[in-house]
């Protein structure tokens, strides 16, 4: 009797268990996404399947699978698993567990797998007193963590575990995770919902489907219920939906690149604010502006590149919302700077004559003469040393003479330095 209550009561819990718990893939072949780890020829699905795991480190972004994948290996070993969760394990945890897990090993040979999860959180102690089990092999270690695991896992600890990186899901595959969901709950959605909820869930799996679960309780408690739509899907994420398919991010991306080449900072900054509104990844637009600093700007304003570069990294260093005022600083910026396509239509047409003419020796007098023997081969023979000269300037041939005469680099009256010829 208590056995069938017991059942009854798992039954209930698992009926009220949020939808991502629900969904927790079962098989490996259930799991989406991390296909370099997890697809037919991914070293971790091999070891995993093999049940030859040893220590490793799960890294990467909230809801990309870790805890999913330390359970799929829950149900494919044979060894016994330990769940600890670093946030509120203590040493004597950890120490009892070894414990249990040596008594294990001799009484039936039996190894025992630990997952533990944030791992990050334990600190250099309580890392230190899962050591020597885990170098002798009493413990399997399965440590997961957000955070890098070379500042915050003992070096010790990190060199005897094997470091598996797991990557943010693409849109196809929260999408796919959304459609799963559906029928799970025998739900329905519109394509233009199923993308929102996609596009907006930064690469994470977890909060997609618990986005998704709000968006079908809206769905069903309309008057009529029905599918779930757009506008139930922007409610559940409260976001305006913003129409940015491939073609809008390729169209407003030319649009913010032109205005910013046209000198408009208004409408540069208004396609600014439409790609994050939409969700656009800030390092490609910080890519972006790293690019138009060269290839817009160059030499009418060397510095704006400076400008650009530390506007890429203030985006890594502070991320977003607050990293949109470091990209609308650069925008600015670059708009209003003076323009120069000069440098690159040099590379350009450097690049050219590299793939279409000869190729030339380099000059003997350019050649490294720093080695021994180099004089003797008449390296260096003849060079001008320009710091030899009053203006640090000297006239020699510093090209092969296939392209001796071409020109490259032809400034404009934009740019700061106007002339190439020596004094």
């Amino acid at each position: 009797m208590a056995d069938l209550f017991t059942a009854a009561a798992e039954q209930q819990l698992r009926s009220r268990s949020p939808l991502a718990a629900r969904l927790r893939p079962r098989r490996l072949d259930d799991v989406v996404g991390q296909t370099h780890l997890l697809g037919p020829s991914g070293p971790l699905r091999r070891l995993i399947s093999a049940d030859r795991l040893s220590s490793v480190l799960l890294w990467g972004p909230p809801g990309t699978g870790k805890t999913t994948i330390a359970e799929l290996v829950a149900n494919e070993t044979t060894a016994a698993f330990v769940k600890l969760s670093a946030v509120s394990a203590t040493v004597k945890d950890v120490r009892e567990t070894i414990r249990s897990a040596q008594d294990r090993l001799g009484a039936n040979g039996r190894s025992t797998i630990l997952f533990l999860d944030e791992v990050h959180r334990f600190n250099k102690a309580q890392q230190d007193a899962l050591l020597p089990a885990v170098e002798s092999g009493v413990l399997t270690l399965i440590g997961a963590t957000t955070e890098n695991p070379f500042f915050e896992v003992n070096a010790p600890l990190r060199s005897r575990s094997t470091l598996f990186r797991l990557e943010l899901l693409e849109p196809e595959e929260l999408a796919e995770l959304c459609r799963r969901g559906l029928e799970l709950e025998g739900a329905e959605a519109t394509e233009e919902a199923i993308d929102h909820l996609a596009n907006n869930a930064a690469g994470d799996g977890r909060q997609v489907l618990t986005t998704l679960e709000v968006a079908i309780a809206l769905a069903t408690t309309s008057e009529p219920p029905g599918p779930v739509t757009l506008v139930h899907a922007e409610a559940a994420t409260d976001l305006k939906s913003l129409r940015y398919g491939r073609d809008e991010h390729y169209d407003i991306v030319s649009a913010f690149i032109k205005s910013m080449r046209g000198s408009d900072p208004d409408a540069a900054l208004y396609w600014l604010a439409r790609m994050l509104a939409a969700g656009e990844d800030p390092r490609f637009i910080a890519r972006r502006i790293v690019i138009f600093a060269s290839e817009d700007v160059g030499m009418a304003d060397p510095l704006s590149l400076l400008v650009a570069e530390a506007a890429a990294r203030a985006i890594d260093f502070i991320g977003l919302p607050e990293g949109r005022i470091n990209l609308a600083h650069a925008v600015v910026h670059l708009a209003t700077a003076p323009k120069s396509n000069s440098v690159y239509v040099g590379i350009n047409r450097a690049m050219r004559d590299v793939a279409e003419l000869p190729v030339g020796e380099v000059p003997l007098h350019l050649r490294d003469a720093s080695y021994r023997g180099a004089a003797s081969l008449g390296h260096g023979e003849g060079y001008l040393y320009p710091h030899d000269f009053p203006t640090a300037k000297v006239d020699q041939e510093y090209r092969p003479l296939p392209v001796s005469t071409r020109r490259y680099y032809e400034p404009t009256d934009r740019d700061i330095h106007r002339s190439q010829e020596p004094d």
